[in-house]
């Protein structure tokens, strides 16, 4: 009994002795330090540090001074995490893992927190270099951005299309006033320039005291305005600047878009990539590749003395400056393209005086290279020739013909041209002027050539939509065009459709839809003897939004007979079918040569005549009318293609009447002035 009581007393005692030691454990205040640790390290990443108790330092104190370290590197904020406590008695240390985004890299370090034990809580021991390595009391952390110079846009051969090119920016620089009237100048600088004078005059008088207020930037080649007018106006300066800009200020603007000052709205929408003063692209290439133009920033963190004046940072910029991180600049890489300068600027010159919406498109059939994509000044900025989408009229026989080929038929074949032809109730009719000596029993060449209307609807019962459709895709249209680079409309040809509206796809209308490009392109493989998968890019190798399924950035796209002001906004989808992955039936050789027998005859003794004066290789063609709308009579798209050596053509103008009257006269002199 006695042994049993001894026994008792010694687990009893082991037992407390266990239980001793855990309280022991437990009361070192490591939970205590930990915690502290933890809420220091997300206070520090809220940039907040209000709520943190400091030995030594009024909360409110440590919170602002923390702002103001860490002011140059706003809007950024760290992400901090703490990591092994180590416990000595009543001092506790903790690393802290910081990792910062700056541009494009990380910005990452470890420093460390000490804890002081106050009766029960843990104090943190306020150090700047908590902060940031070796941070003394009284500096700060800086920021310094240098950006790359907006890389090139290049042409065919390599010349520069966009490049940096002088500029003045022409304001009112309120110091430089010296007591005039502010209003009064304003006015006068915005009569002497062009600009709104009541809304110019807003933006000066809510200015501040100190601003440059730009009422407008001109080129400084060719500008009319002097130097000797603006300076007449009291306040008035013009400052010198370049910026990238095209040759002038029309030059295949909607297919390379613009690059200027990014926006506030353009700011905000680039997550953090873009910031105020950075060049960004609008519209176009220079959007669709602003990454890959615009290159990266090499951005310097480093810690200087607080304080200094702007006069002594100028004076010494890198005085008692400690780096602490940088991240390298990198150049932009330069676009390139296949766009023939002189031929870009032909086309546009030849579109000048079009009123409606217009484009021209010549491509080089041999290597699908897009010479020239001009859209005139009727389509009010809008990529008509490589976005636009609208029925193809007569232009699109070229793709009756090739599946009548594929079934039996040749240049030489009879078919039957009536004057009309009814079909389900509707009735079709050949354009006016339609010679009579063409009516009756005809060869496919004779009606190819005068664009007989009811000869080809007369064949629908022989060709399929089905057969349409694939014939299409065989000139290279209504495809996917991987190798092109930009923002396009290739075309729509549905594969099913009867009745009247067959008969209206035999003739280039219904649902057929293609842009100018589609038709250069389907031109293009005639001569070629092969589709012609068209370039425009050549290095489309970073940078790019993701292409749509035409081998495209997303972008709006027109219906057929419309010619929008701007291109509309969102991820506009094509109006018809999505196009087709690839080629299945390729037209071949032999296919090609008769449909170039055929476009010559349209020169030779059909209604393209007025080309036959066109120095050099003969010339092809076809041309097409398209009506659209409900005008009665309707109003008519005006098309022509052509073949001329290795270049293929296509001329469009909304709303243009006869494709032989309206569009042929166009294409005559592009082709005579190309040489």
């Amino acid at each position: 009994m006695g042994v049993m009581g001894n026994s008792s007393k010694l687990a009893l005692a082991l037992v407390g002795l266990v239980l001793g030691g855990s309280l022991v454990a437990c009361g070192d205040g490591r939970e205590g330090a930990e915690s502290a640790a933890k809420q220091l390290a997300s206070a520090v990443s809220a940039l907040d540090v209000g709520s943190v108790a400091f030995e030594g330092k009024d909360s409110g104190a440590a919170k602002d001074q923390l702002k103001e370290i860490f002011k140059g590197l706003d809007p950024a904020r760290p992400a901090v995490e703490s990591g092994q406590l180590t416990l000595e008695a009543d001092k506790a240390t903790v690393p802290l893992n910081y990792r910062w985004k700056i541009g494009s890299e990380e910005w990452k370090y470890t420093t460390f927190a000490e804890f002081k034990k106050s009766g029960d809580k843990w104090l943190t021991v306020w150090n700047p270099a908590t902060l940031v390595p070796e941070l003394a009391e009284g500096e700060l952390v800086g920021s310094a951005t240098h950006s790359p110079s907006r890389a090139d846009i290049l042409g065919a051969g390599g010349v520069p299309l966009v490049t940096y090119r002088p500029v003045v920016n022409v304001g009112i620089d309120k110091p430089a006033l010296g007591g005039a009237d502010a209003a009064d100048s304003a006015t006068k600088l915005a009569q002497l320039v062009g600009v709104d004078s009541a809304a110019y005059g807003q933006q000066v008088a809510a200015a501040g005291p100190e601003a440059f207020v730009a009422a407008i930037t001109l080129r400084e080649e060719g500008r009319t305005i002097t130097d000797a007018q603006i300076g007449e106006i009291p306040g008035a300066r013009a400052i010198r600047d370049s910026l990238p800009l095209a040759p002038n200020r029309t030059f295949a603007r909607a297919l390379l878009g613009t690059a200027a000052e990014a926006n506030a709205e353009q700011i905000e929408k680039s997550n953090g990539v873009l910031k105020a003063g950075d060049t960004t692209g609008t519209g176009g290439l220079q959007q669709q590749y602003d990454a890959q133009l615009r290159g990266s920033d090499g951005i310097q963190v480093f810690a200087e003395k607080a304080g200094l004046t702007a006069a002594e940072k100028q004076a010494l910029p890198n005085a008692g400056r400690r780096v602490l991180f940088q991240t390298e600049i990198k150049e932009g890489t330069p676009l390139k393209t296949t766009l023939d300068p002189k031929l870009q600027q032909l086309a546009e010159d030849v579109l000048g005086k079009v009123g409606p919406a217009s484009a021209i498109v010549a491509l080089r059939p041999s290597s699908g290279a897009v010479l020239a994509a001009a859209s005139g000044p009727g389509s009010n900025g809008y990529d008509t020739a490589m976005l636009g989408q609208y029925a193809p009229g007569s232009i699109f026989k070229m793709v009756d013909s090739l599946a009548m080929f594929r079934n039996g038929m040749t240049p030489d074949s009879k078919v039957d041209c009536p004057p009309t032809l009814t079909v389900d109730g509707r009735t079709f009719k050949n354009a006016e002027g339609y010679p009579e000596s063409s009516l009756g029993s005809v060869t496919l060449r004779d009606a190819f050539a005068h664009s007989c209307n009811t000869a080809f609807i007369n064949a629908r019962d022989t060709v399929t939509q089905a057969q349409l459709e694939s014939a299409a895709t065989s000139l290279g249209v209504a495809v996917e065009a991987p190798a092109l680079g930009a923002a396009a409309f290739l075309g729509s040809v549905p594969g099913d459709a009867e009745g009247t509206e067959h008969a209206a796809s035999m003739i280039g209308q219904g649902k057929v839809l293609l842009s100018p490009l589609a038709a250069a392109v389907m031109a293009g493989s005639v001569a070629k003897g092969a589709p012609v998968a068209a370039q425009l890019v050549l290095n489309p190798n970073e940078g790019a939004s993701p292409p749509d399924a035409q081998g495209a950035a997303p972008t709006g796209t027109a219906t057929a007979g419309t010619s929008p002001a701007a291109p509309a906004s969102g991820d506009a989808t094509p109006s018809g079918p999505a196009p087709a992955t690839a080629v299945e039936k390729p037209v071949t050789a032999a296919e090609a040569a008769a449909l170039a027998d055929m476009m010559r005859a349209v020169v030779t003794s059909g209604h393209a005549g007025f080309l036959a004066s066109v120095p050099g290789e003969p010339v092809g063609a076809k041309t097409g009318t398209a009506e659209f709308g409900n005008d009665t009579p309707p109003k008519t798209h005006a098309w022509i293609v052509s073949v001329h050596g290795d270049l293929a053509v296509a001329v469009f103008v909304e709303d243009g009447g006869l494709g032989a009257t309206t569009s042929g006269p166009l294409l005559k002199e592009f082709l005579t002035r190309a040489g």
